[in-house]
């Protein structure tokens, strides 16, 4: 039996849709905190609800943006349950191995050392930043300029699908992936002036701090998203994050084609 827990989240969903036409629904359990009918309610925050009982291979969905304790509490608590039930297999999907310098990283990384000591065999995809994130940090303002702190820097963004893709392709074939650690980028790293240009305005980019006051005053950020949507701007600027030191990519051996472009993902993410 496969399960996916995260179901309902932008990647989760994707990977549901793909993974239900590939098996069917007997042999795929869908786990997430408000379950349909058919459905097994796992909630993260509730220890006594992660019940993977009858699961060979679990696809975990990384869970949810929090303070670091809090993801790591809810990913201890997972692999904990799933070492617990008799899971054979547990595939995580991880941050990109570029993303150190993000404040996010540090619950990616414990949760892959947590996996690499667990009795599970297991599967890690270190996913890059989408494409569709890309464009709601990054959209353009009402007179087209785009004014996202991204200096001169680049981002090697990647198209949600194909991240939902590998993810279906190595959960149904987990046997082939066990113990391998993936990088999965994308192969052309956007700036500032080539998001502009694909949607006909300008790049204006601004300052951190300017930005960084400008988000608090919106004041729809949770205190621990700012340092978050902070870090991502820096990283992008000093070129941490264009794909140019993780090695090898593993994207397109993975999906068996050329990637799709993540400008045009990018492009349909902010025209709706």
């Amino acid at each position: 039996m496969l399960m996916i827990t995260g179901a309902t989240g932008a990647l989760g969903k994707l990977v549901t849709a793909r993974l239900a036409r590939a098996v069917g629904r007997d042999d795929l359990v869908v786990g997430t905190r408000a379950p349909a009918s058919g459905e097994r309610r796992i909630d993260f925050d509730d220890p006594a609800s992660l019940d993977f009982s009858g699961v060979d291979t679990l696809l975990m969905i990384s869970a949810g943006a929090a303070e670091d304790d809090v993801v790591i509490a809810r990913h201890d608590a997972a692999i904990s349950a799933a070492e617990k039930a008799g899971v054979r297999h547990l595939v995580y999907t991880s941050l990109s191995g570029d993303g150190d310098h993000l404040t996010y990283a540090l619950a990616h990384r414990w949760t892959e050392r947590r996996l690499r000591a667990s009795s599970l065999e297991w599967t890690v995809l270190r996913n890059g930043l989408y494409a569709e994130f890309l464009a709601a940090v990054a959209a353009p303002g009402p007179d087209g300029t785009i004014a996202a702190p991204l200096g001169s820097g680049r981002l090697a963004a990647v198209a949600r699908e194909d991240l939902a893709e590998v993810a279906a392709r190595v959960a149904l074939a987990s046997a082939e992936h066990v113990g391998r650690t993936y990088e999965l980028v994308g192969e052309r790293a956007l700036g500032g002036a080539d998001l502009a240009a694909a949607l006909g305005g300008s790049y204006e980019p601004d300052t951190l701090a300017a930005t960084r006051t400008a988000v608090i005053e919106a004041g729809q950020a949770l205190p621990f998203q700012v340092p978050m949507l902070l870090s991502t701007y820096a990283a992008i600027t000093a070129g941490f994050l264009d794909g140019t030191s993780i090695g090898r990519n593993d994207l397109r051996s993975l999906l068996g084609r050329e990637p799709r472009p993540a400008i045009e993902a990018y492009v349909r993410a902010v025209r709706g």
